[in-house]
């Protein structure tokens, strides 16, 4: 049995105001492609399908594509929510989308609904969690009976655990979990969606009794504890912190249990996402950005050596891609921007690194900021207030304050 790890699509996202919707057209058109290739049975999506709780109309005219070109080849279609999405949207249609082959978890009610597929070795049990928040959990079991005496969960960890130990799993077959959480000591990317305190973390442990868990939430591809821990990552590059990744999709092939292959297919997106660094005359010069062309494409196809590449592929290949632009130069160029973008169409960022640039200490960017958490804005209002620094028992308290009006907030989407 083969299958098709892929999570944090994000449909209908913008970077830097950029609209993503072609790069994700396309690179779904590649994953169904790899579909084909690896002659997968199914496909496993962890979270985050939309980038908002109320999608673009045309976002969900995307994902609707793309999950009847999976269900027109026979594929099976495993998918949660994510933090990003709504649950309920989610879930919509589940019934009558499952006589295709295409399973959505419904929104969590204290049970999680389990599927199975049949091959040789005999049962694969696949578990969807959608992305569930203490205040879920607490909503979904007060007053159930099998609760009378027991503490409700108030920690995401205490949440998934007590979610995970309703499910009842059957250690002696093959189990595969589907879920969107946070698992302590990943590696975060400047796209994600950080919780106040780190608040969210789960530990690996948790996820014991399965097999393969298919995660989703972190946008790096990585490996908790184990191999069969699993971020797959996003299919596309959403921050420039991930400028140096390889995007892949996973495939994970089951065998008899303990016997699990895990490999990675990479994506080659529409426009790739990098960083440029030296003075307007460097990267303005024609040697330069040309120069840059060739040794990318050759990159990207394994190549070595010099290869004879027609100016329009060249052009695609890296000019157009997603840049950000870092000039040591130590005056402003007037209308810069504007003027590099005749050269880099899809230039998303300009920065300056020179002397003065980096003696400004006290002006902060407002990107910078925006990739503050709550709390660390919070601190350093009181820090500014009150002339001293919160204590370790205050900034428990905030943050616990903080995030149950994220999770009243999100309640009342």
């Amino acid at each position: 049995m083969k299958l098709l790890h892929i999570s944090d699509l994000h449909i209908g996202k913008r970077v830097n105001e950029f609209s993503m919707i072609e790069d994700q057209k396309y690179i779904l058109r590649q994953i169904l492609a790899i579909a084909d290739d690896q002659r997968a049975d199914a496909v496993m999506i962890a979270g985050d399908i939309y980038d908002k709780p109320v999608p673009s109309a045309e976002a969900v005219q995307v994902f609707d594509w793309f999950l009847t070109e999976l269900a027109d080849r026979g594929k099976q279609v495993y998918a949660v929510s994510g933090n990003h999405d709504s649950a309920e949207r989610i879930a919509f249609g589940a019934q009558l989308m499952s006589g295709r082959g295409v399973f959505v978890s419904p929104v969590y009610r204290g049970d999680t609904v389990m599927y199975t597929m049949q091959d040789s070795y005999g049962e694969l049990c696949l578990y969807l969690l959608p992305f569930i928040r203490p205040a879920v959990v607490r909503h979904a079991l007060e007053g159930a009976p099998e609760m009378e005496g027991k503490a409700l969960p108030e920690s995401y960890q205490d949440a998934v655990a007590l979610a995970v130990e309703r499910m009842n799993v059957d250690c002696s077959k093959r189990n595969i979990l589907i879920a969107h959480q946070f698992v302590t000591g990943a590696g975060r990317c400047d796209s994600e969606e950080v919780s106040v305190g780190g608040l969210d973390n789960v530990d690996a442990d948790v996820f014991d009794a399965f097999d393969y868990v298919a995660l989703g939430h972190i946008h790096s591809p990585q490996f908790l504890k184990r191999e069969t821990v699993r971020y797959c990552g996003t299919p596309l590059k959403y921050s420039f912190s991930e400028a140096e990744q390889e995007k892949s999709v996973t495939v994970v092939e089951f065998r008899e249990k303990g016997n699990i292959e895990i490999s990675t297919v990479p994506l080659v997106p529409l426009h790739d996402m990098r960083k440029i660094r030296g003075t307007y005359l460097e990267v303005t010069a024609r040697s330069f950005y040309a120069h840059a062309d060739a040794e990318e494409i050759n990159h990207q196809r394994g190549t070595v050596g010099a290869q004879r590449i027609s100016d329009s592929f060249q052009k695609n290949a890296d000019t157009e891609d997603y840049i950000q632009i870092t000039l040591t130069d130590e005056e402003d160029i007037p209308d810069g921007l504007q003027k590099l973008r005749i050269i880099y169409p899809n230039l998303m960022r300009l920065e300056y690194d020179n002397s003065r640039t980096r003696q400004s200490r006290f002006i902060e960017r407002a990107e910078e900021i925006e990739q503050k958490t709550e709390l660390e804005l919070f601190a350093e209002f009181y820090e500014l207030q009150n002339n001293q620094p919160m204590s370790d028992e205050q900034a428990a308290f905030a943050a616990q304050l903080i995030e149950k009006c994220k999770e009243l907030s999100g309640d009342c989407r």
